[in-house]
């Protein structure tokens, strides 16, 4: 698929160059180079937070039980979680909040963006919760059930069965005001973290997907979105009331299924640019990033760009 026109090269997307995008643009390319972000590092002088890590069994959740079944019931299944604690959280204190999906992906990177923004006052002071899926990949998968099913069944296990005990074991309140809610992730992880936004407004307001799976994964079949998340720019954006959302999205020029047609509704560029067009027409605060030369969620992708992302996610939130 053909670099898509009208998209601006924009500096402040590329890590040591001082120059900032026009405040009125909304779509950028970069690459095809690519360099880590400086902030993605330990960096000297930073105080760096805190990560605690748990093992989520199967059989602790009433929403997620467990996809595949035996004569004698489910399977189990097991979930790894870190919880990004920043040094200047004192508890008891209301945090703002972002839920990483396919979390311990980002467990390399995520805290110490966070730490160095932190401390720059860049960002709030705020928790991570990175979350991986209950296991598998795409149709028949317990990661498909959760993640690409268009439903809000995924934002009400995070809601119900994940913040309570991490807020009980580890002594963190969680803020309550949506604003101070954000959510994000790769690939399907990344279409997971859309859904829980647009299903749950009043939870969540702040969405950022690298590649994410805007395509027809979903299964069992739902006939009220028979194409799964390609609904989402097919139909549901389009024909729903503006919702008060800040969405950052990216692709890549050679992410999955680039050089399939439309009725295969498997490409993700396609996808991509159909939510960013989707967004525009509707007048939604969004950005999205083509990336050239690059991969589905392209590791170099995430490095150069998270800490903008990040900061343009955030912006407007009280920052102390």
């Amino acid at each position: 698929m053909k670099i898509p026109p009208g998209l601006v090269i924009c500096a402040c997307l590329v890590p040591l160059l001082p120059a900032r995008c026009p405040a009125e643009e909304t779509e950028f390319a970069i690459g095809p180079e690519y360099a880590d972000a400086p902030e993605t590092k330990a960096l000297p002088d930073v105080p760096q937070g805190k990560i605690v890590e748990f093992t989520m069994d199967s059989h602790e959740s009433k929403i997620y039980p467990g996809i595949s079944k035996t004569e004698s019931g489910e399977v189990p299944y097991q979930r790894k979680v870190a919880v990004y604690i920043p040094v200047q959280y004192k508890p008891g204190q209301e945090a703002p909040f972002i839920v990483a999906q396919d979390g311990l992906g980002y467990r390399g990177v995520l805290p110490h963006v966070l730490d160095n923004l932190i401390h720059q006052k860049r960002l709030p002071v705020m928790i991570a919760i990175m979350i991986n899926s209950g296991g598998g990949d795409s149709l028949g998968s317990e990661r498909g059930l959760e993640y690409d099913t268009v439903s809000d069944t995924y934002a009400k296990f995070i809601e119900k069965e994940v913040l309570p005990k991490i807020s009980k074991d580890y002594q963190i309140t969680f803020t309550k005001n949506p604003e101070g809610r954000a959510t994000m992730g790769g690939s399907s992880g990344g279409a997971a973290a859309f859904t829980m936004a647009w299903f749950h407004p009043e939870l969540y307001r702040r969405v950022l997907t690298y590649s994410g799976t805007y395509v027809n994964q979903q299964f069992p079949v739902d006939p009220k979105t028979p194409h799964g998340a390609w609904e989402y720019h097919e139909n549901l954006i389009k024909r729903s009331v503006k919702k008060p959302l800040r969405i950052w999205l990216h692709v890549s020029e050679n992410d999955n299924g680039h050089d399939r047609d439309e009725a295969s509704l498997h490409n993700w560029v396609m996808a991509n640019q159909r939510m960013a067009a989707a967004l525009k027409a509707k007048g939604y605060d969004y950005r999205y990033v083509f990336a050239k030369k690059a991969g589905h969620t392209d590791g170099r992708v995430t490095r150069q760009t998270l800490p903008a992302a990040l900061e343009w996610l955030w912006h407007g939130y009280p920052i102390q």
